[in-house]
């Protein structure tokens, strides 16, 4: 029997979910924090291979160090664009506030490394694109169980914008491909969202 705590991850689980960014200073327990990285891995994945790779931030000073790292990435893009600097140092300490201002962040990587190989360009994006999938799922388990377990989460994108910073910062091995940074707290704030219509975007083909 698996160490997850008691909890299903319903449907009504699913719509209440929220992505949150602002946390109490309260410590995530051990025990759940393991729980959600568990779960986590008990996603679906191309051939079974499990491509997902987790990197845990806790200590303030990494987590300063990341956002920093990050931030600096950041500006430089956010220059080259020629936005106002005003804008710029905005988008940059909102992004730093959100990184450091969480309990507990999980970097959500891919690796490649166990994935089948291919001679020709085509098949090699196809399992990359596979990879990627596979580990997206895995963080998809890693939100709901957090928010099973009376945890919030928030699923950030910026890595994909600075993989090479993320991975150097952190000091993680060459394989690692970051995806998502994933904040993970007890919620500070409370969130209203609505979806489009059902048959906005579902098409029976039967």
């Amino acid at each position: 029997m698996l160490p997850i705590a008691k909890g299903e991850t319903t449907i009504q689980q699913m719509m209440e979910r929220r992505s949150i960014r602002r946390y109490q200073e309260r410590p995530i327990p051990e025990e759940k924090l393991q729980d959600i990285l568990i779960a986590a891995t008990w996603a679906p994945s191309a051939h079974n291979r499990q491509p997902w790779r987790f990197a845990v931030v806790r200590l303030p000073e990494t987590k300063q160090m990341l956002a920093k790292a990050m931030g600096d990435r950041l500006r430089q893009d956010l220059s080259v664009d020629g936005l106002p600097s005003r804008v710029i140092e905005a988008d940059v300490n909102r992004s730093y506030q959100r990184i450091t201002g969480a309990p507990t962040l999980i970097l959500v990587c891919l690796s490649l490394v166990d994935m089948d190989e291919y001679p020709d360009p085509r098949r090699r994006e196809n399992e990359r694109i596979m990879a990627v999938q596979s580990t997206a799922m895995a963080g998809q388990n890693l939100l709901l169980a957090a928010h099973s377990l009376g945890l919030a989460a928030c699923w950030m994108c910026a890595p994909l914008f600075c993989p090479d910073t993320v991975r150097q910062t952190l000091d993680l091995p060459v394989d690692w491909l970051p995806q998502g940074l994933v904040s993970v707290g007890y919620a500070a704030e409370e969130k209203v969202k609505s979806r489009r219509p059902l048959e906005s975007c579902i098409r029976f083909v039967d």
